[in-house]
């Protein structure tokens, strides 16, 4: 079964028309009766991350993700730029421009940040304890999404240019060459430290201490489950989205250390 959150978005409904016409049994939860029917069936995933704590225990959903820190810990030759991961407590005494971001979920506004006191405060659904990755500013300027399954580029969108939504497909892409290049060095690399299906996102970098110069760079990683598709060719999106959300009990012992944890219960 292909189970998706009630928020309907073109991504969500191209996979599903896909994976309907792949003979699975497509379910909403916005559908009445649908938690109860998935129950009873081996269960694969696309929504958010909330909805998805609520109901993988239930389902025995196996949900991949790459960890916190993947990007902190890549080498500055694939980041562009100094990246580390701390907390919003340390983020807040940050005294120059930031990029700031959670690492996996949508707590707070990934933004650029004049400084850290910009940052969200206590009470605003954030704790002092959470996640957050810091990096220089720096201009992109043309961003892809990457879906890649075992090491391979499945399919690729171009998202943005110059920070602006102008979605167009990886496949005939000017850049077409010089994105998959780059992926291949990267995932040459670091394949083993990220899950078998995941999102990777790249950008040309404008280096202005390399007098303008342009650089290739990882912009960052993300759950497949999660992800928008642009204008990815949808069958390549649909593989990798099957492999990083699906029964608990397929999920590889090479992935297991990929599994999204538990959500932490306050009270």
């Amino acid at each position: 079964m292909f189970l998706t959150s009630g928020q309907r978005t073109s991504t969500t409904v191209l996979l599903a028309e896909a994976a309907a016409g792949r003979g699975m049994e497509v379910r909403s939860l916005a559908d009445a009766g649908a938690l109860t029917a998935s129950a009873e069936a081996a269960v694969h995933w696309y929504g958010g991350p909330l909805a998805a704590d609520r109901i993988a225990d239930a389902l025995a959903l196996g949900l991949l993700e790459p960890p916190d820190d993947w990007l902190a810990e890549l080498p500055e030759e694939f980041t562009g730029r100094r990246v580390e991961l701390t907390t919003l407590a340390e983020a807040w005494q940050a005294r120059r421009p930031v990029f700031a971001k959670p690492p996996s979920d949508k707590s707070f506004p990934a933004a650029v940040y004049a400084d850290g006191s910009r940052l969200p405060r206590t009470g605003e659904g954030v704790a002092p304890d959470t996640a957050v990755l810091l990096s220089d500013v720096v201009t992109f300027a043309v961003e892809y999404r990457l879906f890649v399954l075992d090491g391979r580029v499945a399919a690729g969108s171009r998202y943005a240019v110059y920070g602006r939504l102008d979605p167009a497909p990886l496949d005939g892409d000017v850049r077409e060459p010089e994105v998959r290049r780059f992926a291949d060095r990267l995932l040459a690399e670091e394949r083993h430290s990220l899950p078998s299906a995941v999102t990777v996102d790249v950008g040309l970098v404008q280096d202005p201490d390399r007098g303008g110069r342009e650089r290739w760079a990882v912009v960052e990683a993300n759950m497949p489950w999660f992800s928008h598709s642009y204008a990815a060719r949808v069958e390549g999106v649909l593989d990798v989205v099957l492999r990083a959300a699906g029964p608990r009990g397929r999920v590889t012992p090479e992935d297991e250390r990929f599994l999204r944890a538990a959500p932490r219960v306050f009270g």
